[in-house]
């Protein structure tokens, strides 16, 4: 039998960090959407942090679908539901609500319609205050970009042209125009950013 787990190594890095974020936010109890779940391995860890919750993965991808539900499976719990097909650019999602919606490493590696479509669907998704949280790299106005971080973006862009770092305050300007919140912007390791918006 084959396993179709994927492993992707940024992952072992930035989950402990990423939960020490959600810690303080997430609520209690509800249902928390990923959207972009790629291997599964941060939902079937996220998922062990915080039983209270029931976590819905989703991808585009058939292949990372397999891969997020053989991580379910090989996880045993059971707080986690079967990975839907899901693209952020594309509506509309198939859910009608959720309590928190996390996304991590998608807004870079995904047309800039990925990133409109997640904010115009998280309102319709979210419940006044709730939370929508964004990890991964940026660009800021005023902060010097590591040089880690540029060559990254050149490797994006050599990869698709409609990839790359954004900016953030391009970002917070689609968040805004989508009824969201400023974000609360924290510095995480490797030159990545958590970033909690809230529906207003």
């Amino acid at each position: 039998m084959t396993d179709s787990r994927l492993h992707a190594p940024a992952v072992a890095r930035n989950r402990e960090p990423i939960v020490e974020i959600l810690r303080g936010f997430l609520p209690a109890k509800g249902v928390v959407l990923e959207i972009a779940s790629g291997s599964g391995e941060h939902v079937a860890h996220f998922a062990g942090a915080f039983p209270g919750l029931t976590f819905q993965p989703s991808d585009p991808d058939p292949a990372a679908r397999a891969s997020i539900d053989a991580w379910t499976a090989a996880s045993g719990l059971p707080n986690i539901k079967p990975a839907v097909a899901l693209d952020a650019a594309r509506p509309p999602w198939p859910l009608s609500w959720a309590d928190a919606i996390l996304c991590i490493n998608m807004i870079h590696i995904s047309p800039w319609a990925a990133t409109e479509g997640l904010f115009h669907q998280a309102y319709e998704l979210l419940q006044p205050g709730a939370p929508l949280y964004v990890y991964g790299a940026f660009l800021r106005a005023g902060v010097e970009t590591a040089e880690s971080n540029l060559a990254f973006d050149g490797w994006l862009r050599g990869q698709n042209a409609e990839w790359g770092l954004r900016d953030l305050d391009a970002v917070t300007a689609v968040a805004r125009e989508n009824e969201f919140s400023a974000p609360k912007v924290i510095e995480m390791p490797a030159n990545n950013l958590s970033l909690i918006f809230r529906r207003i």
